[in-house]
């Protein structure tokens, strides 16, 4: 704390001394702004009558960036030593779910993209762009999952460790992670990406054939791959709604662990390709 509060002030202090000197003044006034700075436009006021107006200006400019700077440095040392005094292994966990948090928003991003890019019609330049898309899609969804399989495993290595501290918000967050919805979430966003993939590849490779109609083979083979990934978001979004209010319920029966969780996830439904 006061990193540059202290520095501000003896240099302000100094040079109200020297004004005092300059001017003859009682050079204790520098001693007073020193120990409190808000006096300061008294002193200005006082010394310089005619340009005191704009000396005073300038000293609340300055001292409202100080103050302003010595929050934020305050908050960002704060935040720093948040868990300094809880034990290694609590605070190795805390990180690893900090990690976590931050795969799940990146996952959520990529999918928010894939759902805007879905909307743009069929075109040979947009299927090139949207197989890009769900291949940067399924790597963050393979970072995800391996951050949460790092959770469970430091959970289970360290299982005497949270015991005998009674730390049973580290197993509500476990169980979280390892319940059925959230695994049944993932295996569906990953069918709706294979589908997806599987139907953009087969609309890349014979563009001309399907919108030109030109192959009754190529359009019955379309209709059943977009049949699939048709059910396949429908899934999806069933899944997506189960886990999100799975997550809100029990955020709401375990408020002390609201911190550890993802944020505001992904809400809205995945539209189908068009």
């Amino acid at each position: 704390m006061y990193y540059i509060y202290f520095s501000f002030i003896f240099i302000l202090s100094g040079l109200i001394f020297l004004e005092c000197k300059r001017w003859s003044l009682p050079k204790w006034w520098a001693v007073i702004v020193f120990a409190a700075p808000v006096t300061t436009p008294y002193f200005i006021f006082k010394s310089r009558k005619g340009s005191s107006l704009i000396l005073c200006l300038i000293f609340l400019v300055c001292f409202s960036l100080v103050t302003a700077g010595e929050i934020f440095i305050h908050s960002k040392r704060k935040a720093k030593y948040k868990y300094a005094t809880l034990p290694p292994v609590t605070r190795q966990f805390i990180h690893y779910s900090e990690i976590l948090k931050k795969n799940t928003q990146s996952l959520d991003k990529e999918i928010v993209k894939l759902k805007h890019q879905s909307r743009v019609h069929s075109k040979i330049d947009k299927l090139e762009q949207t197989i890009v898309l769900i291949s940067e899609l399924r790597q963050a969804m393979y970072d995800n999952k391996a951050a949460i399989k790092s959770i469970i495993e430091f959970v289970g290595n360290h299982r005497d460790f949270f015991t005998q501290k009674d730390l049973q918000w580290v197993y509500e967050i476990e169980r979280f992670y390892k319940d059925r919805i959230v695994i049944a979430y993932f295996k569906s966003l990953e069918n709706y990406l294979e589908n997806f993939e599987t139907l953009l590849r087969f609309c890349y490779r014979n563009f001309d054939a399907i919108t030109k109609g030109e192959s009754t083979i190529h359009l019955k083979n379309y209709d059943e791959y977009y049949l699939r990934y048709r059910r396949a978001v429908d899934s999806h979004n069933r899944f997506n709604t189960r886990r999100i209010q799975f997550q809100n319920d029990f955020i709401k029966r375990y408020p002390e662990i609201k911190a550890y969780l993802p944020d505001k996830r992904h809400t809205a439904a995945v539209r189908l390709w068009e």
